[in-house]
């Protein structure tokens, strides 16, 4: 967790105002959390840091790609990513997580560990269905693609004729229209 460090602010020594923090994540980052969705990682992180004198503001902006297989055919490819967060913090008598945005430290707290928001960004930057681009536009030409589409349901499969309706069906019909 060494590398952990880097993500580690201490804001007890930083003047009131703003400061700007950027960070690059690669698959490194990723690897600290035993996280292995991502083939590749490249994303850019500015934490624009706001201290005031009762509290913190952090504002993430994450811009960047990962590379990630597809859902349909299993294919890599790279996701671009661009996402932002704020996140306020506040001094209080005990550690309180509770609500996404708001984060309470104790009052003698003198640093924050910015991992665990960095690592999260990311995560739901990505879209929950990854499809390649290339199915979007059809210039993916792939084995798994081709099979896929045969194995597909016609778009213009024909309708049940009549005969091909169980006959006791037409009996119980009788009944609606006997009246």
């Amino acid at each position: 967790m060494k590398a952990m460090k880097d993500y580690i602010i201490p804001f007890i020594g930083l003047k009131i105002g703003e400061h700007h923090f950027d960070y690059h994540i690669d698959n490194t980052f990723f690897n600290n959390f035993e996280y292995n969705e991502f083939n590749e990682v490249s994303v850019k992180i500015d934490l624009k840091f706001l201290k005031k004198t009762t509290l913190l503001e952090l504002y993430f902006t994450a811009s960047g790609e990962v590379n990630v297989n597809c859902d349909l055919t299993n294919e890599p490819y790279n996701q671009p990513i661009s996402d932002e967060y704020k996140l306020v913090v506040k001094f209080g008598d005990s550690y309180n997580d509770d609500n996404e945005d708001i984060l309470i430290v104790p009052h003698g707290e003198y640093e924050i560990n910015i991992s665990q928001y960095i690592y999260e960004l990311i995560i739901l930057a990505v879209p929950v269905k990854r499809v390649h681009p290339g199915i979007e536009d059809g210039t993916l030409k792939s084995d798994i693609l081709s099979k896929l589409e045969e194995l597909s349901p016609e778009k213009g499969e024909k309708t049940k004729s009549s005969e091909d309706i169980d006959p006791r069906w037409n009996n119980l019909k009788k009944l609606l229209t006997d009246k």
